[in-house]
């Protein structure tokens, strides 16, 4: 089957930067297929998904390629790919009404009306699951939460229908109930539209949630790559497996506190 996206040899080095950010990386990403990409702060996830949506800075040298076989043509950022930033304030601006955004989302990119592009911010509003939608498009990201903000942000992302989602550390700045709830949000997203998904996270627990197959990166190298049980029952790199370690800790440590009480 050919794949949406194919990354062949890609690496990337920021103007004046010495080390390079991404060392000859290579994967296909197959049509509805879930990636995970995990590893610390500075291992190049973060840089993969600016490459991949072309929004790495001017001047970066770039060697090697990134191509969309699966797509038949260049994409166009909030049409073929919708991208989830860690801080939804990032990407929505804050004296407009939630859903006048979302609307320009599809009147842009959907070539439809104004009035059916209204229609449309509406019903994705309802989509990610934020309650009363017509209200909360009368809305401004000031008077949201958190966690109703980045719902707006995939709802903006999801607007066009693209081919290919980007979520980079979405779920960094909640809490972990709320985390829970937008990972499953977005998985079930990817499913009901068939988007292939970059999941972009610290945290392979959580990643593993919602992922066919996971990446792990490391100082700009993919160290390991498999599907998800593969990875996280039978990893081969030591730094993996410190990675799974350092997510299972705080699991450990409340269940043994837990435990210490009385009944």
């Amino acid at each position: 089957m050919t794949p949406r996206l194919s990354i062949h040899g890609l690496s990337v080095r920021y103007a004046g930067a010495v080390a390079l950010a991404l060392d000859d990386v290579s994967f296909d990403l197959g049509g509805g297929e879930r990636l995970a990409v995990i590893g610390e702060s500075g291992s190049g996830k973060s840089t993969l998904a600016l490459a991949v949506a072309g929004l790495l800075p001017s001047r970066t040298a770039v060697t090697g390629g990134v191509e969309w076989p699966g797509l038949g043509h260049p994409p166009v950022n909030g049409r073929d790919i919708g991208f989830v930033f860690q801080d939804p304030g990032a990407s929505l601006d804050p004296v407009m009404r939630v859903g006048r955004q979302l609307a320009e989302v599809a009147y842009t990119h959907l070539g439809v009306g104004w009035r059916a592009a209204h229609a449309t911010a509406v019903e994705l509003i309802g989509r990610v699951r934020l309650p009363e939608p017509a209200r909360i498009a009368e809305t401004f990201p000031h008077q949201l939460s958190g966690g109703q903000k980045q719902r707006v942000a995939i709802a903006a992302a999801i607007a066009a229908r693209p081919k290919l989602l980007i979520a980079d550390e979405p779920t960094s700045a909640l809490d972990t109930i709320v985390q829970a709830e937008i990972v499953s949000l977005i998985d079930r997203l990817v499913k009901e539209d068939g988007m292939s998904l970059i999941f972009i996270s610290h945290d392979i627990a959580l990643a593993s949630t919602i992922a066919d197959r996971i990446a792990v990166f490391r100082s700009g190298r993919m160290v390991e790559m498999g599907g998800t049980e593969d990875v996280v029952d039978r990893p081969r790199e030591v730094y993996t497996r410190a990675l799974i370690e350092a997510a299972a800790a705080p699991f450990a440590a409340s269940n043994g506190h837990a435990g210490a009480q009385p009944a």
